[in-house]
This record gives C-alpha cells, structure tokens and sequence, in this order.
C-alpha cells in the first residue's frame, strides 16, 4: 500500500489541475415569458452548448420537454400555481403525472416536482400540502419516490426574524401552513426549494446592508453571529432559512436555492456591472461547494433566474433578470459546471 501512495498522490495532484472548479453544477431557470425567445428546441441546445446541467422548468411544457430528452440535463418541473387545486383530487393528480412526467420519463431526467412557486399561505395555501401528498402518492404508485422528490419554493415573505440568521424563523401566521409542509418534506427524503434574491433585501434597506455586502465582493465579514462570519448576504439568507427549518421541525432538511438573480436593468442598483458581479461570484460560490457558516462543506444547489430576458413580464425590474439575451449571446462570461466537463460562456 505504501508503494501506491505517490502515484495515488500524482493522480490526485493531476485531476485537481484539470478539475479545478468541481463541485455543485450551476442549474439555471428557464422561463418563457418573452415574445422574442428563441425556440425551446434551440435554447436547450444553448445549455449543451454552455454545459448548464440542471434547468428549473415552470410548468410542463411539451416542446422543452421533448428537448431535454436524453440529454442528462436534470430538471425540476413546475406544476403551475394555476393547477394546485385540481391536484388535489388523487385521480387528477395521477393524470398530471402520468401526462407530464412518466410520458417522458426516463428519457427527461426528472429530479424534482415544485407543486407550486411562492404560493401566498393566504390565498391557496390550503391546497398546496394536499396537491404534494397526492403527486407523491401518485409517485409511488410508479415506483419512482425514491428517484424524483415532490416538494414546492417558497420566498423570503414567509420568513419573519431574519437576523441574526441562527435566529431565523417563520412567520408566526404562516406556521399553519410551512410546518405541516416541512413535516412532509421531511418524511419524504425531500427537500426544500427557497427563492432567494439578496437584490430584493439590498434594495429594501440600503441604510443597513451594502452593496458589497450583496454583490459578494465585501473583502471581510461584515456580519458576527456569534462566532459565525458572514462575507455575503447570500450565505446569511440562507442561514436564515436553515434555522426557520430547524425551528419548525426540519431538523437538517437540505434547502434547494431554486431561483436568485440580480437585474441588469430597470431598477434601483440594477446594472449590467452589479448583475456580472453577482451572477459569476455566486455561480463560483456554489461550484466550490462552501456551503455557509451554518452548514460548511456542504454544497448548495442553486439555479440562476433566468436563462433569458422576459419583455412581457412586468414590473419593469422583472424583465432584465437574463443571462443570456434572447439572440442568444450571454451577457456576462459564467461557467456553469466543471472545467473538464465543459467550458465558460465567452
């Protein structure tokens, strides 16, 4: 064994100079709220293309999924917040998957079923719990719970102390709703999906937070939770979330960051230079698998809002989330996954 030893260390040495970003692959949104957009056919194309491995779909739509087959992209499916309702009726929802993911499947490497994106607890949050219980069901019916997870993203709104960030926790109101859903979550070997946008916050309290401390370019921590530094308001707001799991039952349930993005246009510190800053250091941060001060080590699956520009989304702010423009050129250069398994956008 001890003869071994310096060619094991060699080869070591060697896969970490061809591997030097290894780590979580940078999945990114695909929405398709544009009237310019190009066809679903050739914007998966562009995620070969720029080795993007992992793609956040909104809803089931045929085209894009007809794409993704065979190309080992993993995807997290919407169910749209339209439909939650009629899921909660156990034969509709078996029609829903059979319709939308088992059709396509295994050809589409599916990995998550989001049954509704920042469902307001006040309006149809009653349904939500029971529209996942019963795509799980349907699921299992299929032998596949082990293989795709139902679970849905939740925003920051639900959260209600949010500093420091081991003091997170939810909303009192909303406890009724979160925490049965967490319970299931839990239960079910799944994981949380959680928007998460920095922007938002910097935009909200310019007084408190800096833009440095946004952007992810702060060169010291900025903020002392007792003996946890934090450098960056990303690592923090997921902190956050981490703790409010932890407080309403989830023990270590892992958290998927299933949307965060910065505006290169149309708003308040939205610009081309702050949205590159924050979309290359974040998609170097998740590559690197950090994890956070609360969870080090561990990576992060994070996907970027949004693949393109949407010009028929509104407020204004909302259309200028892309990292590409609709004519297919990237704004900014980003490597989505590792360097030998492809290469930077240029």
């Amino acid at each position: 064994m001890s003869q071994m030893t310096p060619l094991f260390l060699l080869i070591a040495l060697f896969t970490t100079i061809l591997n030097p970003t290894s780590g979580e692959p940078v999945g990114v949104c695909y929405g398709m709220m544009g009237n310019n957009l190009p066809s679903q056919s050739d914007t998966i194309a562009l995620f070969r293309q720029n080795n993007i491995r992992r793609v956040r779909l909104y809803d089931p739509n045929q085209a894009a999924l007809n794409a993704l087959k065979n190309t080992g992209i993993e995807v997290i499916i919407g169910v749209p917040n339209s439909e939650l309702r009629s899921l909660t009726n156990p034969s509709s929802a078996r029609s829903w998957l059979q319709n939308n993911v088992l059709n396509y499947y295994p050809a589409v490497s599916f990995k998550y079923i989001a049954v509704g994106n920042e469902v307001s607890p006040s309006n149809g949050g009653d349904v939500v719990l029971p529209a996942m219980r019963n795509v799980y069901d349907a699921l299992r019916g299929a032998n596949l719970q082990d293989r795709i997870k139902v679970s849905t993203a939740i925003d920051m709104t639900l959260i209600g102390n949010s500093f420091p960030p081991s003091s997170g926790e939810f909303r009192g109101d909303v406890r009724w709703y979160i925490d049965p859903i967490i319970g299931f979550l839990t239960s079910t070997n799944s994981a949380l999906l959680a928007n998460i946008y920095p922007y938002f916050s910097y935009v909200d309290n310019p007084r408190d937070i800096s833009l440095s401390y946004a952007l992810f370019t702060s060169p010291s921590v900025v903020v002392w939770d007792g003996s946890r530094g934090y450098q960056n308001l990303f690592d923090a707001l997921l902190d956050v979330i981490y703790s409010a799991v932890e407080r309403s039952g989830g023990g270590s349930l892992p958290v998927v960051v299933s949307e965060s993005g910065w505006p290169s246009n149309g708003g308040n510190a939205a610009s081309f230079d702050n949205a590159r800053a924050y979309y290359t250091n974040l998609a170097s941060r998740v590559r690197e698998n950090r994890g956070t001060p609360k969870r080090p080590g561990r990576g992060v699956e994070t996907y970027l809002f949004a693949m393109f520009d949407e010009n028929q989304k509104s407020p204004e702010i909302e259309k200028n989330f892309g990292l590409f423009f609709p004519n297919k050129q990237p704004k900014f250069p980003i490597t989505f996954s590792a360097a030998r398994e492809g290469t930077a956008v240029e």
